[in-house]
Parts: structure tokens; C-alpha cells; sequence
């Protein structure tokens, strides 16, 4: 009689317990169930499924593989994976399946995949180590004014690597950039009265992305990218309206400099600026310059660039690099 090996894959980042059709019937038609230990996830699901797991202990691999191909050869074996993925145990498996006349067969089947956005869930977790008593002492200490300067650095070196177009330097910075948001919010949730979490901040900006958009998510109308900018202003205002002003003078007047931060660059300050009376009717060919004044003259060209198509912060930097 030879009988079957069954290699039952999973992710440790989803749910345990949350296998395919497929799985779970390979389980129940298995003669027996084995895995290393029970504090293997996939394992304990399965266990807490009412079906008995036997342990095999923490073996190497040839040791490993042999015990199941012999256990395989009479009957049909379920070896549910562990969390590390059970390194070199394929290899070993195919090194019996050579040496064996007659081996049993072998399947590999996934009982769960990875959904997009998963290895998030280990950023997380790798973020919570290092802030965790006997993690790291400098992430340790960090507060949200002392990340300030490395979110800054990080966002400008994430824009020049999109600029020179390394697609691996792009992913690189944009990580950098990522463990800063995931950093924030670690440390968010330790505040003693207001904590928030990782959670909390992409709720926030779901529930935003989600409200800005009605065109998609609800009945709104907006067939254009013009269309969708001029809504986005409107919903933005009428959110502002609702808020207590965070800036503005003491008569609470907003104006188009509202929610500018006053640190931004003031190229990229003047064109969000213009971006916003443009969507409310402004004409950009009426921005001129006055005589004499540097300034006014420095706002009438970031409007010409915006007038082609253009962003007058990437035209200077782009000139800059030349010029260097």
C-alpha cells in the first residue's frame, strides 16, 4: 500500500482556523495529523477543530522527513506547516522521495494565502518588539517631536529617489517613509489619556478616502479629475466648517492658506495655495507680478507653471541638478 503525504501550507498572518474547502477535507480524510509542537497556530486551529494532532517535537529536517515519508507509506499524512515555514524540509522530502523505490506521493497544498497588505502585519509587530521592554533602547525613547525631523528627512529623500526613477531606491525610501507613519502611531499608544493605534490612524483615513469620493462610494458625480479636485474642496470645506480652526487669525478667517502647514516649503505652499482659488474660479493668468517685487513676481511663475502643467518645485529642483 503507498499512501499520500500531505504538505498543509498556511499563513501565519491570517486567522487561524481560516483554511480553504480543500484543507480542511484533506484533514478529515487524514489517517493522522502531525506537526511540531502545540504552539504551532495552524496547528492548535486545527486542533481546536476537534481533530487529535501529534507532535513530532523540534527535529531537523532529514530526521523530519524521513519520519513522515515512512508514516506516509501506510496510510494518508496531513503535516501541518509551521509558523517559519519548516526550513529545508522540502529539500529533505525530495531527497527520500529519490532514495525510496517506491515513495509515497507528496502534495503541497495551501490552506490559506497572504492577502495584499498582509506583511503590514509584521511591520507591526517588528515596530511593537522594538518599542516592547527588552527591545530596542533608542526606539524606546523616541517621542512623536523627536521623529519629527526623521519623518521630514525621509519624505524628502523618498520624493528625490521617485525623481531619479530606481524602482528599488523608490522602495526602499517608501519603506523608510512607512515605518515613520508606523512609528507615530506605536508611539500614539502609550499616550496616558488619548492613546490611538496603527488601527485608529488607517480607520481615519479610510473613513476620509471613503467620504471624499462619493462618486464612487456613494451617488456622487464627478466624471473628470476637475470634476473630482473641485468636490474634493467643497467636502473639505464643508469638514473645515464643522471643526474648531487650527490656524487662521483671531477672527477664526480661514482663507486659502488654511491647513497649509507653515513649515511646507513656500513653493509648495504657493502652489497649494493656487491649486485651491484655481478650484474655486480663480483665474491663474491673473496672478502678475508687480514691479519691483521679487515676491509677487517669485507667486506669478509658480502660477505660470501651474497654468502648463507644471510644478514649479520640481522645475527648480530639476534646474538645480543641472546647474550642480
Amino acid at each position: 500500500m503507498t499512501g499520500r503525504l500531505t504538505l498543509l501550507v498556511g499563513s501565519p498572518r491570517i486567522a487561524p482556523g481560516l483554511f480553504t474547502h480543500a484543507a480542511w477535507q484533506a484533514l478529515d480524510a487524514a489517517d493522522a495529523i502531525l506537526a511540531r509542537d502545540d504552539t504551532e497556530p495552524l496547528a492548535d486551529a486545527v486542533s481546536e477543530a476537534g481533530m487529535p494532532v501529534a507532535h513530532l517535537g523540534d527535529v531537523a529536517a532529514p530526521e523530519l522527513a524521513r519520519n513522515l515519508m515512512d508514516r506516509a507509506a501506510e496510510g494518508e499524512v496531513v503535516w501541518v506547516s509551521s509558523a517559519d515555514g519548516d526550513p529545508g524540509l522540502t529539500d529533505a522530502i525530495a531527497s527520500e522521495v529519490s532514495r525510496l523505490g517506491s515513495p509515497p506521493e507528496v502534495e503541497v497544498l495551501v490552506a490559506s494565502w497572504d492577502v495584499p497588505g498582509s506583511r503590514l502585519l509584521d511591520l507591526v509587530a517588528v515596530m511593537d518588539r522594538l518599542r516592547s521592554p527588552g527591545g530596542c533602547p533608542w526606539d524606546a525613547e523616541q517621542t512623536h517631536e523627536s521623529l519629527v525631523k526623521y519623518l521630514i528627512e525621509e519624505t524628502h529623500e523618498a520624493a528625490e529617489a521617485i525623481e531619479s526613477g530606481d524602482r528599488d531606491h523608490i522602495r526602499e525610501e517608501l519603506g523608510d517613509v512607512l515605518l515613520q507613519v508606523v512609528f507615530q502611531a506605536r508611539v500614539a499608544q502609550e499616550h496616558a489619556s488619548e492613546p490611538f493605534d496603527v488601527d485608529d490612524v488607517a480607520g481615519a483615513i479610510i473613513e476620509k478616502l471613503v467620504r471624499r469620493h462619493p462618486h464612487v462610494f456613494a451617488d456622487g458625480d464627478a466624471s473628470t479629475p476637475a470634476d473630482v479636485e473641485r468636490a474634493w474642496e467643497q467636502i473639505k470645506a464643508a469638514e473645515r466648517a464643522q471643526k474648531p480652526p487650527h490656524g487662521g487669525g483671531e477672527d477664526g478667517h480661514q482663507g486659502l492658506l488654511h491647513g497649509i502647514p507653515r513649515s511646507l516649503p513656500s513653493l509648495l505652499a504657493a502652489e497649494k495655495a493656487l491649486a485651491r482659488w484655481e478650484r474655486t474660479g480663480g483665474d491663474l493668468g491673473s496672478v502678475t507680478a508687480e514691479d519691483g517685487d521679487l515676491g509677487s513676481q517669485l507667486l506669478a511663475l509658480v502660477a505660470r507653471a501651474r497654468q502648463q502643467g507644471e510644478s514649479a518645485d520640481a522645475l527648480l529642483r530639476r534646474a538645480l541638478g543641472d546647474f550642480g
